[in-house]
């Protein structure tokens, strides 16, 4: 495991703060752990577009708020963008 990959991890349970407190580290975990069958902190960029997909559907049984299930997708999708580097 790289270590841009446990920052990924990170990344993603920040944004997820957001979006559901204190839960968003355990949420994470559950999802990475039942759905991609690993365990959280080998969460890898390949990884991310199954995850968010999970994630709409589990967030969309807690909210009926289709803006802020998009705004928090849209904000995962982002992680999946290479990173820009300053020329």
């Amino acid at each position: 495991m790289t270590s841009p990959d446990i920052l990924l991890y990170d990344r993603v349970v920040r944004i997820t703060r957001v979006y559901l407190g204190p839960a968003a580290d355990r949420f994470i975990a559950r999802q990475v752990q039942n759905h991609l069958q690993k365990e959280p902190q080998a969460l890898s960029s390949e990884d991310l577009g199954r995850l968010i997909d999970w994630i709409r559907v589990a967030v969309s049984l807690l909210t009926e708020d289709n803006d802020i299930v998009e705004e928090y997708t849209t904000q995962l999708r982002e992680l999946a963008k290479p990173s820009r580097q300053a020329s």
